[in-house]
């Protein structure tokens, strides 16, 4: 049983391997997997799936296999750099909740708490409709929709960690909010941030092509999943083809996401050794007792804070 599951383990790892390195590729060099430009109006309009056409083309004969590779990388630019910058900034908040003075720090969260209660579309938008269309407005109305989760997980963190006795060691020893913050928070909130990013991917997905959808995105005659599909929605009777593989590339690759996602934290959890190394680094002590420190591990942290 512990050999199969590692298998399936080696296996899983391989296969979100190749897949996440295609979507690389996707998203610098997309001419790799399509040859033909999606922009050229071609002399077969609306040519239904064969032949040289393998998804078909559109209302101006451009081949539509094109337009679905090349139109991934307006949708994973925007949904990554939206995630990127939400973990940025959600850390930083976060920090600054968990760590600030109880004024500053209800304050804070208060407006955070404001924010996760609106949905993210309508953050979106509202920011959208004031920033103008465009994947740069797309990254930051991702950015400051999502940034409220975040902000949200690592001052809940943040407030767990501050209990635990090495910090308030540091703490007493004369360590300032800053230090403790980066030396001592941080190496223990990777796990949660990072498999909240993984998971926030596919949710970006779902609304930055929504927002293309709706007109706010990538503008035509360039390339973009969310618009390709508004432009074949009237036409699903008569040529199902037009939309229907944008709309295939979408769900593959919100199902991708949430796969990578519980592959990473399948990751983080079965990473026994190499994890906790890799916390030790920002001064996290496992093998520390529950109860009070002992003077050797308080000579410890002494001797830790004045170097």
């Amino acid at each position: 049983m512990i050999a199969r599951s590692r298998y399936g383990r080696i296996v899983t790892s391989v296969l979100m391997v190749i897949i996440l390195l295609a979507f690389l590729v996707l998203l610098v060099h997309p001419g790799l997997f399509a040859h033909t430009s999606p922009l050229d109006n071609g002399d077969s309009p609306m040519a239904p799936p064969g032949g040289p056409h393998l998804f078909g083309t559109d209302q101006l004969g451009r081949d539509i296999f094109s337009r679905v590779i090349y139109g991934a990388r307006p949708v994973l630019a925007a949904s990554l750099g939206g995630v990127l910058l939400a973990m940025l900034a959600g850390v930083a908040i976060g920090l600054v909740g968990g760590m600030a003075p109880r004024t500053v720090s209800l304050v804070v969260m208060r407006i955070v708490d404001v924010l996760l209660a609106l949905p993210v579309l309508l953050i979106a938008l509202i920011l959208i409709a004031t920033l103008g269309a465009g994947v740069k407005s797309i990254i930051l109305a991702l950015g400051v929709a999502y940034t409220p989760g975040f902000a949200r997980i690592v001052e809940a963190s943040v407030r767990r960690l501050r209990s635990i006795e090495y910090v308030q060691a540091a703490r007493m020893f004369g360590s300032t909010g800053p230090r403790t913050a980066v030396r001592h928070l941080l190496p223990n909130l990777v796990t949660e941030v990072v498999v909240m990013a993984s998971s926030a991917v596919g949710w970006a997905v779902l609304t930055a092509t929504t927002l293309s959808f709706l007109g706010l995105g990538v503008q035509l005659p360039n390339p973009d999943w969310g618009s390709d599909l508004a432009a074949g929605a009237t036409s699903l009777s008569t040529a199902w083809w037009l939309s229907t593989f944008s709309g295939i590339a979408i769900t593959l690759t919100i199902l991708v996401a949430n796969f990578a996602g519980d592959w990473v934290m399948t990751l983080i959890d079965s990473s026994g050794r190499g994890w906790t190394r890799f916390r030790a680094l920002g001064g996290l002590r496992t093998s520390l007792p529950r109860t009070a420190p002992g003077p050797t591990i308080v000579t410890t942290l002494a001797s830790e804070e004045t170097t």
